[in-house]
């Protein structure tokens, strides 16, 4: 039930943070800071939820143009 609660906690922190970032840059920085957190959380790799996080944000405006704060 405890790591439920720091799941819940930490989805809601990032589902706050996703669309933060006006740039590749700042969007993969939320990126990796949720994945790191999201990894922490779970009991997977830190490092790999850093990694994926990061490189998901950076090209989150490539992949979806019209999403909040993907300006062009």
């Amino acid at each position: 039930m405890k790591s439920m609660m720091k799941f819940v906690g930490v989805a809601a922190i990032a589902a706050t943070l996703a669309a933060c970032g006006q740039t590749d840059i700042e969007r993969g920085a939320t990126g990796a800071l949720i994945g790191g957190a999201v990894a922490s959380v779970t009991g997977e790799s830190v490092t790999k939820g850093v990694l994926i996080g990061g490189a998901a944000g950076a090209v989150s405006c490539s992949v979806a143009p019209n999403a909040p704060n993907c300006y062009r």
